[in-house]
């Protein structure tokens, strides 16, 4: 009796678990229902992580804060909540940033790039939140001009939770990192892939680790070149990240060996962080370089942009085995074999570069990876260096491989002018139906939709719609229609410093703002003793 008891309170916890509302009754008259396939519902809560955006004097730093409408649950889900707080930093002894870069501006820390661990956290100057949401549907923007503005952490339940993005874009005027860079808030994870980082001399890369939570996460870094893991010494291992706090290594610290092309690997050993990583050239501006999607056997790289003057691929197979792939351009025509590239050989656990120069010859495009045998298993992972103008008036960019968008994606900083959207159907014969809806502006202006084709094998790419009467910033939202071929989509804002074409490429995962609860059923074995 005792174990039969047991096992009745095993299953009531285990269906509250699952559907957040369960029942436990006898059978109504012998026969069990069949559990059905489940049930998507919205998330009720969400958590993203923005990275303190620069050390510059000369820098100025937009948030933009969005919730597409038409997410919650129903009318008895909680109004709820969202918003950003500043997080703490890590300083050394001497009061300064951990990890700080000496080329964007004064105040610098003597100890630059040195292990984090050590230093002592200071709190942010104030907790007033930052771009707080109070309706879906509107963005809220806001800007800082701070050179040592704080990281974020926030999180959204509720009707607010569902679809929460956060872009944070950062100009800087002059100094080795000028440009633009612009990052989507990330969700903390425990494991991260930055394929096309660099330690080479003219390059300061940092990852920025930042730990939502209330106890201290642990962290592993890990380099890897074109020979294999970079040796560094165990400079890398246990970096602790105290709770609240953003923590910036430079990575160059982690090996003896400058390298042009690294892939950097995060594994959070204990809690969870929020990851990313900043690069400033010293000739191609700046920008962040975002997780590339979990590695796979293929990849997508959207948003190649048409004017691009040199594209460089960065790629890894981190399993146990080597992984040949096929290397496909798709243009707006359709799928194209670049001159001289037909495959690349990835060899396990090592980094391969590849110069793709002017790949797109004038034309937008995306770069499709997929097993040359067409049946390898092999995972990998990738990511783009793209770099608009010539001479002295360069920028760079990266666009990551991205997930495709199965239900919704959202770019939340767009501008009167300079967006460009580039949706690509990577299958050849499998058309890609997609909803872009332009929402109301931060300061006024009335929603549009506009519904596009791209065709299988294709890349499209649209000045996107915008809000009648439009006033501020706005918010693009991408929705494939159901039963439609597979879509990736990557957003580029351009806005020009001078003669520099200052860029950043935003890829836009689906925003997984809903989950698939599966259905429980009545399991009479749990009460025979």
């Amino acid at each position: 009796m005792k174990r039969t008891m047991m096992s009745l309170i095993g299953v009531a916890v285990a269906l509250g678990a699952v559907t957040g509302v369960a029942a436990v009754a006898a059978p109504d008259g012998g026969t069990e229902a069949a559990p059905a396939a489940g049930t998507r519902l919205p998330v009720q809560r969400s958590a993203l992580l923005c990275p303190a955006p620069t050390s510059s004097e000369v820098g100025e730093t937009a948030y933009t804060a969005f919730v597409p409408k038409g997410t919650a649950a129903g009318s008895g889900t909680p109004k709820g909540t969202a918003r950003l707080l500043p997080a703490g930093t890590v300083k050394d002894d001497g009061g300064s940033d951990r990890g700080a870069d000496k080329s964007q501006g004064k105040g610098k820390g003597k100890d630059s790039g040195a292990d984090p661990a050590g230093g002592r956290v200071v709190p942010p100057r104030d907790t007033k939140p930052v771009v707080p949401l109070r309706q879906a549907g509107t963005p809220v923007t806001t800007t800082t001009d701070r050179s040592g503005a704080p990281a974020l952490v926030g999180a959204a339940d509720g009707a607010l939770a569902p679809g929460w993005t956060v872009q944070q874009t950062t100009a800087v005027a002059a100094g080795a990192g000028r440009g633009l860079l612009g990052l989507s808030c990330t969700a903390p994870d425990t494991a991260f892939w930055f394929p096309g980082v660099s330690t080479e001399t003219g390059r300061q890369d940092y990852v920025h680790l930042t730990n939502p939570g209330s106890t201290p996460a642990v962290v592993d870094l890990e380099l890897r070149g074109k020979g294999g893991a970079l040796s560094g010494g165990g400079a890398g291992e246990n970096i602790t990240v105290p709770p609240h706090t953003d923590v910036p290594v430079l990575l160059s610290t982690l090996t003896t060996t400058p390298t042009t092309d690294a892939t950097l690997h995060v594994t959070a050993r204990e809690g969870r962080v929020g990851a990313a990583v900043q690069a400033v050239d010293g000739k191609l501006g700046s920008d962040w370089l975002p997780a590339a999607g979990d590695p796979s056997p293929g990849a997508v790289l959207p948003g190649i942009p048409k004017d691009a003057t040199s594209v460089r691929l960065v790629a890894l197979a981190p399993g146990g085995a080597d992984a040949d792939l096929k290397v496909q351009l798709a243009t707006p025509t359709g799928l194209i074999t670049p001159a001289g590239l037909e495959t690349l050989h990835v060899k396990s656990g090592m980094t391969t570069a590849v110069d793709l120069k002017d790949l797109t010859k004038g034309e937008a495009g995306s770069l499709v990876l997929t097993p040359a045998d067409g049946t390898s298993k092999a995972p990998v992972t990738a990511a783009l260096r793209v770099t608009r103008g010539t001479g002295d008036n360069q920028e760079m960019a990266f666009i990551p491989a991205t997930r495709p968008v199965e239900r919704r994606a959202t770019a939340a900083d767009n501008r009167d002018k300079g967006s460009t959207l580039s949706l690509v159907a990577p299958e050849k014969g499998k058309d890609a139906r997609v909803k872009v809806t332009a929402s109301a502006g931060s300061g006024g202006g009335t929603p549009v939709s506009k519904t596009y084709t791209v065709k299988g094998g294709t890349t499209l790419d649209i000045d996107p719609p915008r809000p009648q009467g439009l006033k501020g910033g706005y918010a693009l939202t991408v929705e494939p229609e159901a039963g439609s071929g597979p879509v990736h989509a990557a957003r580029m804002l351009a806005l020009p410093q001078g003669k520099v074409p200052a860029f950043t490429i935003q890829p836009l995962p689906d925003d997984r703002g809903s989950v698939l609860v599966p259905t429980a059923g009545q399991d009479l074995s749990v009460l025979t003793d």
